[in-house]
């Protein structure tokens, strides 16, 4: 009884081994089908976009060409023949250029590089593009080779207009090879192909109906005009040939550039490793369960003893770890995985070792920003009083400076001390109306210096919370601060507050400069700071604060409007000490 039992729960594992591994298999197929997929799409679309950079180079140096024949002739008082003379000399030096004509204002023709009446039109309007330049799109001449035309304005002199040959082109995407069968096309501006690297696709250059014969033109057809970036496109193309196609933009031209090549050309090596893949997944599976089956009971208490020390690392005992035993797999796995639990807490350390490096670098680092200025000032005064000891105005002078430079030394150093533990607070029932009052009050002079209005609105009726009066009046000074330092001036900033049923809300708004969305979540954040001074703790002690008196503390802002801080607290029934005695 009890060994048929054993083989049963031996059997169990062994079975219940095959599930993660197929899962296993199966993500791994996926991802790397996947991956190939995307290696495949990503090295095409790097082709296709070098070959539309060359592409932009070759009418870029061409533009260039025209522009120096229209800065020769534009603005001199040549004759026509020597116009001729020039552009004739032009077309020897660049034989890209067939022909180069200049016309007139009136776009009547001034000078051409042909023996006979030029081919060229000056360009109409609507082709011009705001740089001067217009490009016409490809036609095919009369020996059936590719050619545009390009115009570049002469200022009020007219146009210079070349007929420039695109057989460059041809040969640039006749060298072009995507493995064995894939092959670059560059597509003009109105549809039309202009170049085509299969050599059995070369006749749909001259061809009447592109876009009925080739699903490529159909694909960057559906591209113009679109402003995202192209997506990848598969097709049936000739033969029932399955195909995948990429596509990249010209600058300029228009024209879009496509490389297309055989999927099962392209996905090949991954289609050989997924069969590789699954083989290795199978034997493994048929392993997995005839080993499960001849040895597991030998073992199958060590593998319940790595299952509970893997519990215990994950429920946070790192100090857990195998008693390995025997001298099999199960024993080097035991040693591995103990010397991965090592590896771990040594990790685990030095993380921590990072992490309090990081933070004691962040806090030396604002120290030394905040710290530094009024240590500064204070030695170089103490320098000045050597000097002037006996001018009882400097002395006055040196004292306040003194007292005034301590005050932030000390208001960093507090700040520092508030946020590594509780601030202890006193709780008792405060009236926020004359609270909020009062401190606005003081801060009048303040928001004066700055250039801001400063208003208070108070609540119709008494507000009464639980609260800490120092503590508050440090937050509401903390916030109305921020809310000056971050407007211009001639700007308003309001402490209001309102009373809702059972809750009581402080909002301290500005018409200031607002906080980017990005960095609106991490200001109550220790160290987190949106001005070029300070740690970045006031409102970070701001909510400690709020919470300890049972209220919350949130945030609202838009860039170039302002920023709302809302302080929610409930009310409470009691009353002061005084009040509650009259």
């Amino acid at each position: 009884m009890t060994t048929s039992i054993t083989n049963r729960f031996v059997l169990l594992i062994a079975t219940a081994a095959v599930a993660p591994l197929l899962v296993y298999g199966i993500v791994s197929v996926t991802s790397l089908r996947t991956g190939t997929q995307t290696s495949v799409i990503d090295g095409n679309l790097r082709v296709a976009d070098q070959i539309a950079e060359r592409i932009r180079l070759y009418i870029d140096n061409n533009v260039r060409v025209l522009r120096s024949v229209g800065a020769q002739l534009s603005g001199t008082q040549l004759q026509d023949w020597q116009r001729t003379r020039i552009l004739r000399d032009h077309v020897l030096d660049f034989p890209e250029f067939r022909e180069l004509t200049v016309f007139g204002p009136d776009r009547a023709v001034r000078a051409t590089s042909r023996f006979g009446p030029p081919r060229v039109q000056a360009p109409d309007p609507p082709t011009v593009a705001a740089n001067g330049v217009s490009i016409a799109p490809m036609r095919m001449d009369d020996d059936l080779l590719p050619s545009t035309t390009i115009g570049i304005r002469l200022g009020e002199d007219g146009w210079v207009v070349g007929e420039l040959s695109l057989e460059e082109l041809w040969r640039v995407v006749d060298g072009i090879r995507v493995g064995e069968s894939g092959y670059a096309m560059i597509v003009g501006d109105d549809g039309q192909l202009i170049a085509d690297g299969h050599p059995d696709e070369k006749r749909l250059v001259a061809s009447l109906d592109q876009q009925q014969i080739s699903p490529e033109l159909g694909y960057a057809t559906t591209l113009r005009g679109n402003t995202v970036p192209p997506v990848p496109f598969e097709y049936d193309g000739a033969g029932g040939r399955k195909m995948l196609a990429v596509a990249a933009r010209v600058a300029r031209p228009d024209w879009i550039v496509v490389v297309r090549q055989p999927t099962s050309e392209a996905y090949s090596t991954a289609h050989k490793f997924e069969r590789q893949l699954v083989i290795a997944i199978c034997l493994a599976l048929l392993g997995t369960i005839v080993l499960g089956y001849l040895w597991g009971r030998s073992f199958i208490q060590r593998i319940f003893a790595l299952t509970r020390v893997t519990r215990s690392l994950a429920e946070g005992k790192m100090e857990s770890r195998v008693a390995p035993t025997g001298h099999d797999e199960i024993r080097e796995l035991g040693d591995a995985f103990n010397s991965m639990a090592d590896k771990l807490v040594e990790l685990q350390e030095n993380i921590r070792k990072q992490e309090r490096q990081v933070m004691f670098g962040r806090i030396a680092a604002g120290l030394v920003h905040d710290l530094s200025h009024p240590i500064q000032n204070i030695g170089n005064s103490c320098k000045l009083i050597l000097k002037m000891w006996d001018d009882m105005e400097y002395r006055d002078t040196f004292r306040r400076m003194v007292e005034r430079e301590m005050q932030v030394v000390k208001r960093v150093l507090e700040d520092l001390q508030n946020i590594a533990k509780p601030i202890p607070l006193e709780r008792f029932p405060i009236e926020l109306n004359r609270t909020v009052g009062d401190a606005i009050e003081s801060m009048q002079g303040l928001a004066e210096t700055a250039g801001i209005t400063l208003k208070v609105e108070l609540a119709p009726e008494p507000a009464y919370i639980e609260g800490d009066l120092f503590a508050l009046g440090r937050v509401y000074r903390n916030l109305v601060v921020n809310a000056i330092q971050a407007t211009a001036p001639g700007g308003l900033v309001v402490a209001a507050v309102e009373s809702q049923d059972e809750r009581v809300q402080v909002r301290v708004y500005d018409t200031g400069c607002g906080i980017p969305p990005d960095r609106l979540q991490a200001i109550f954040e220790d160290f987190v700071t949106t001005k070029r001074r300070g740690l970045g703790l006031g409102l970070a002690i701001s909510r400690k604060i709020v919470e300890q008196l049972g209220g919350r503390i949130s945030v609202a802002s838009e860039v170039g409007k302002g920023t709302t801080f809302v302080l929610d607290f409930p009310r409470t029934s009691a009353r002061p000490v005084a009040q509650a005695a009259g």
